[in-house]
């Protein structure tokens, strides 16, 4: 921060950048301050001199770096690149490109960051907000529910199943087909996982404690660390979901 954007280079045509005029986006930027930045679920905003806003949405597999000018090399995926005035390159690098730059240059916040849902671990985000989305819900699987950003932001895929394994809720289940106990024990596991994701990959990228589910989902033939079952792996609502169906029955 406090830097100055001196050179602006990015990957024309790529679908990241869908409805900006890229031609405005770079006449703006360019010898603008970094003045600050904020974060709301997977999507960051970072606010420029003039009140310009650019908000970056990391998808499934976008990554942001800050590389010192002399070590600096474009890789292919390497979509938006700002080069400052204190000798750093800032690089929003995205392969799937399921990821989104947003771009304003109005003096207001735009709708894209002010309409965002309230953030899981907000005060904001209450039993009852997520007890009536699951009611409106409800002929949906809970799996694909939990994925919905409009009510879920940054809840991502192995977060969801995560979710459902702390709260031993099957991820096939129907929204509107929980009991009232099962709704409350899935609203205090969306809180948990969520405070212990922050607490514990945040810093560091440390490990979580084997008793999750997260150490064991990634390949077929895993084990559930509670039963010792062998955990199921296929598609639910188009995603890959693992469950132990002996611990969430």
């Amino acid at each position: 921060m406090g830097q100055t954007v001196c050179r602006v280079e990015l990957n024309r045509g790529k679908r990241i950048f869908r409805d900006i005029d890229l031609d405005a986006m770079i006449k703006a930027l360019q010898g603008t301050t970094l003045e600050g930045s904020t974060t709301h679920g997977k999507q960051m905003c970072f606010f420029f001199g003039g009140g310009i806003h650019l908000g970056i949405h990391l998808g499934m597999t976008g990554k942001l770096r800050a590389e010192p000018a002399d070590r600096f090399s474009k890789f292919k995926h390497d979509h938006l690149v700002l080069h400052m005035s204190g000798d750093t390159v800032l690089v929003f690098s995205d392969p799937r490109m399921f990821g989104r730059v947003l771009f304003s240059a109005e003096k207001e916040p735009p709708e894209w960051w002010t309409d965002l849902p309230a953030e899981v671990l907000s005060k904001d985000f209450s039993f009852e907000r997520m007890d009536a989305f699951l009611k409106r819900r409800a002929r949906t699987a809970i799996k694909p529910v939990l994925l919905m950003q409009e009510m879920f932001p940054g809840i991502g895929n192995w977060m969801a199943d995560e979710i459902l394994f702390q709260s031993r809720i099957q991820p096939q289940r129907r929204a509107g087909d929980l009991k009232p106990a099962e709704r409350k024990r899935l609203y205090a596991a969306l809180q948990f996982v969520s405070k212990e994701a922050l607490r514990i990959v945040a810093p560091d990228w440390g490990d979580f404690p084997d008793d999750w589910l997260f150490n064991h989902r990634w390949k077929d033939g895993g084990v559930c660390p509670q039963t010792g079952c062998t955990l199921k792996r296929e598609p639910i609502g188009g995603r890959t979901t693992c469950w132990s169906p002996e611990w969430q029955k």
